[in-house]
């Protein structure tokens, strides 16, 4: 794996492998975070959908390093989400998600525990952001969109970026607590409608 300093990062388009966690929220539409300007979210019945992820990069892609980010299903000509929070422990990651497609990367301090059941942690030198715990379950894989888009703003602009995926969803049992003064509390109190583990995935992000 190519080393970067936290001023330099690949160009795109990043090609990443890894494992994530993922969990989908239905949240009330006037609770849900700013979405990019242009942008309108998917609901029904006045509910959107939220995607939050722990997602752990390991060393057969690009970049190695730990993210959680909470993403909202948008209108788009294809699957489409807007990424409203997302943290990473990688300065490289930082820097290029923000210089290429606008993504509103921050640091935080991850901490992923693998196991028959796996867990994680996030927090800033300020507070506590999030702790989750995924126990996979039983059964074949899920059907997910293999290529999707995130649409972000960069430099005054909605940005539309094509992603490319390859996993095994499977589904999972997920508990999940949140900071309700920290910046997922809209989503503190809920319960996610389904979890899934995405086991050894591949992942082209840009063109």
């Amino acid at each position: 794996m190519t080393r970067f300093s936290p001023t330099q990062f690949p160009p795109e388009p990043w090609n990443l492998a890894g494992q994530a966690y993922a969990s989908t929220w239905r949240v009330p539409a006037a609770e849900l975070p700013s979405l990019p300007q242009g942008i309108k979210p998917i609901t029904a019945g006045g509910q959107a959908f939220v995607v939050t992820a722990w997602i752990e990069y390991q060393e057969q892609g690009q970049l190695a390093y730990h993210e959680l980010l909470s993403t909202v299903a948008v209108r788009g000509k294809r699957t489409t989400a807007s990424i409203t929070e997302i943290w990473v422990d990688s300065e490289v990651s930082l820097a290029g998600g923000r210089a290429l497609w606008g993504i509103p990367k921050d640091l935080a301090t991850l901490d992923f525990r693998h196991g028959r059941t796996f867990t994680a942690s996030a927090s800033t030198s300020d507070d506590w952001i999030a702790t989750a715990a995924f126990s996979k379950r039983a059964g074949a894989p899920v059907p997910l969109p293999a290529r999707f888009d995130i649409a972000q703003t960069l430099d005054g602009a909605l940005k539309h970026s094509p992603v490319r995926a390859k996993a095994q969803p499977r589904l999972a049992s997920a508990s999940w607590n949140l900071n309700p003064d920290g910046p997922l509390g809209y989503l503190a109190g809920r319960t996610p409608i389904v979890s899934l583990t995405l086991d050894d995935f591949t992942l082209r992000f840009g063109s």
